[in-house]
């Protein structure tokens, strides 16, 4: 019997990284994600000691959209999440997969040595796990 080939994230995952400026207005941060079909952005450290931070679409749908804010005076820093949960590269899909649903995570950004490399997904993890 062949043990079953371990996933791993680093082989799921997108490795094109959409980041910003925390001083991005919301109005930007949407142009972004509709012209780059995502629903989510990296916000930029400002330095080496800082953290990575994420907006998400039901960010701006949960602190803009449903306070009324507009969404032209309000920056990605105000909104965002920081630190980030992150995930490693090398880590078996199928334990990412439970992370995620602990978490309530539907896509996390991915580290490898410190270094962003990428952003995994849980539908890219299930498409890829179930094909397996």
């Amino acid at each position: 019997m062949n043990p079953k080939e371990i996933v791993r994230v680093r082989d799921v995952m997108r490795h094109d990284i959409d980041i910003i400026s925390g001083m991005t207005t919301i109005s930007d941060a949407l142009l972004q994600m509709k012209h780059l079909k995502n629903k989510m952005l990296i916000v930029d450290k400002r330095h080496d000691d800082d953290e990575y931070g994420v907006v998400l679409i039901s960010d701006i749908a949960h602190h803009v959209l449903s306070q009324n804010k507009s969404p032209d005076r309000v920056n990605v820093y105000e909104i965002m999440t920081k630190p980030i949960v992150s995930v490693d590269a090398s880590m078996d899909i199928r334990y990412c997969a439970r992370l995620f649903e602990r978490l309530k995570l539907s896509r996390a950004p991915v580290m490898d040595n410190g270094k962003l490399v990428g952003v995994v997904s849980l539908t890219r993890m299930v498409l890829h796990g179930i094909r397996k």
